[in-house]
């Protein structure tokens, strides 16, 4: 229980995630939803600030299936993983070929600094689309908690297409000359208030998981203490043969000082 106000990071609360239609719904993510807008509109007073980050891509994307071939001139499926190992081989290869120096590049890159493996996703989260919209109940709740004349942050995020960006705060890997691909330290700078930081959306295995970790990096120890996971307002994709991942990010940052509870339990 706490009686101390505390601000909200919520990661990517979309329709494409969080809505059963979505094109990369994450099982529960609705549910995960409607006990976060609950607690929103229970805790107006107690919630100093709401940040929400938005997964922000368009059709052709290096994560997305438009972006390779292979030798019989096929697209990957949706969640085939791509390794630096496959691309120097010519398993798979850019479609266009004046990308495919980068995209060697790129898988390189993913392996050198310890991101994930570059895994094909479905087309999500495009701009402009409504599956890129804020899911319809946590957007009523918010707009309730902004009714209070406050201001909730909107972080975008993704819109290079030449990179990933499952981090609110920084691209899996940067692409020189954008900075909307580097460590976002206004963002970071900005979450040092003194509150804890109450963490939630989608999905715990990725994009929370990356978010958190980019952020704790630049956390003193006590910092990363302020740290809250609402373990109920969150739910992994769990990927074929990558379901550990979400396991994997709470026991690291648990041991870091993270703490977890739940949506009714932590202003109870």
């Amino acid at each position: 229980m706490s009686t101390n106000k505390a601000v909200m990071l919520i990661i990517d609360p979309q329709k494409d995630f969080c809505d059963p239609d979505g094109a990369l719904y994450v099982q529960g993510a609705e549910n995960d939803m409607s006990r976060l807008s609950k607690m929103i509109k229970e805790n107006l007073n107690m919630i100093d600030a709401i940040n929400v980050t938005l997964d922000s891509h368009q059709t052709v994307h290096i994560a997305h299936p438009i972006w390779w071939l292979n030798s019989k001139g096929e697209h990957p499926d949706p969640f085939t993983l791509i390794t630096a190992e496959d691309v120097a081989k010519g398993t798979w290869r850019a479609t266009n070929p004046q990308m495919q120096d980068h995209s060697e590049k790129y898988v390189k890159s993913l392996t050198d600094n310890g991101r994930y493996v570059l895994c094909i996703w479905n087309p999500h989260c495009l701009i402009g689309s409504k599956g890129a919209t804020v899911q319809d109940e946590l957007y009523e709740s918010i707009l309730e908690w902004e009714s209070k004349f406050r201001k909730v942050t909107f972080v975008p995020k993704g819109s290079n297409f030449q990179t990933e960006h499952y981090s609110a705060v920084k691209a899996d890997v940067e692409v020189p000359g954008d900075p909307t691909t580097m460590l976002n330290m206004q963002f970071i700078n900005m979450l040092k208030s003194g509150h804890d930081i109450l963490i939630a959306g989608e999905a715990l295995d990725y994009c929370i998981a990356n978010t958190i970790r980019d952020i704790a990096s630049e956390f003193s120890d006590d910092e990363v203490k302020r740290f809250v996971l609402l373990t109920d307002a969150t739910s992994g994709v769990n990927a074929p043969g990558l379901e550990h991942l979400g396991q994997e990010f709470i026991d690291e940052m648990t041991k870091r000082g993270m703490r977890l509870s739940t949506t009714t339990e932590y202003f109870a």
